[in-house]
């Protein structure tokens, strides 16, 4: 499948997904006015929109309905944008800088902020329980405890929690990893699980090698997002460059220096498109989205 084809299949889906977005977030119009308005803002008009490229890559390997996949990347990208927006308070990472725009506590107020991510975790379980997603409803039902998992203390809410106990620590690899297993691939792991749920069942083996490649391309993205905050500036990240350095926090890049770091991407990368094998071609999406991540710029 050519690289054209893979860049007009994820363009494709990006634009399905922001309209989806669009549709399920209040109007600004509506009251409470400034806080619908706020939550547009932090949602729309941005973002790689990752998550619901995994959701509909997953999907397409069990032949689900896009209307289905639309609803599940809808909840992920609402939960990974809650996250972003209390990420950036004052109280967290108290960051200026998201998406190339200020963030919603700078553009806003910091209460604003709060209400946001409390409304927009609200909305995702209401896209996930409001519409049928599956023949059976008690595996809906397992759907919404899934994203409620990953979205936890026992994933990545809880992650972040350890992320802001490291600050100024020396955490070994596996620590790292243990860290960045819950704040980052939780949702990633959720995503490509929730989309692969709205279609044909797998089997026990497919599922648990989904999983797996769930889990290597979460990693494999928290590596690169450490790379390109090393690497690249501000006006191209959309967000402010080398904060994690400057705050103290531990990165794949300063444990491992740069050189390692970028073997590991690649490691990673050869063991998540390996576990895709049993799917064959109908994989093709999952293996280009684990070669987009590596290989991203911003």
């Amino acid at each position: 499948m050519s690289h054209t084809n893979f860049l007009a299949w994820m363009e494709a889906i990006q634009r399905r997904s922001e309209t989806a977005l669009e549709n399920l977030l209040p109007d600004a119009n509506i009251a409470p006015a400034r806080l619908h308005e706020a939550m547009r803002y932090a949602v729309l008009g941005g973002g790689k929109r990752i998550r619901p490229l995994l959701v509909h890559a997953a999907g397409g390997l069990v032949g689900a309905a896009l209307e289905r996949l639309d609803k599940v990347a809808c909840a992920v990208e609402l939960i990974h944008a809650y996250s972003l927006v209390h990420d950036d308070l004052p109280c967290m990472d108290n960051d200026v800088l998201r998406r190339g725009k200020p963030t919603v506590h700078v553009e806003y107020d910091d209460a604003t902020a709060l209400l946001v991510g409390d409304s927009l975790q609200a909305l995702a379980f209401q896209s996930l329980s409001e519409h049928p997603l599956s023949d059976d409803p008690s595996e809906q039902l397992a759907m919404i405890a899934q994203l409620a998992r990953a979205s936890g203390s026992r994933g990545m809410a809880g992650g972040q929690a350890i992320d802001l106990a490291a600050v100024g620590k020396q955490l070994s690899r596996e620590e790292l990893e243990y860290m960045h297993i819950h704040k980052t691939g939780a949702l990633i792991r959720a995503s490509i699980l929730l989309g692969a749920t709205c279609g044909t069942s797998l089997d026990s083996d497919r599922l648990e090698r989904l999983d797996h490649y769930g889990k290597l391309v979460g990693l494999l993205f928290q590596v690169v997002d450490d790379i390109l905050d090393t690497q690249s500036d501000t006006a191209t990240l959309g967000k402010t460059a080398g904060k994690d350095a400057d705050n103290n926090k531990p990165t794949y890049v300063t444990l491992l220096g740069m050189t390692e770091a970028r073997a590991l991407a690649e490691s990673l990368l050869a063991d998540a498109r390996e576990a895709l094998t049993p799917f064959g071609s109908q994989a093709a999406r999952l293996d280009e989205l684990a070669t987009f991540i590596v290989h991203r710029r911003f």
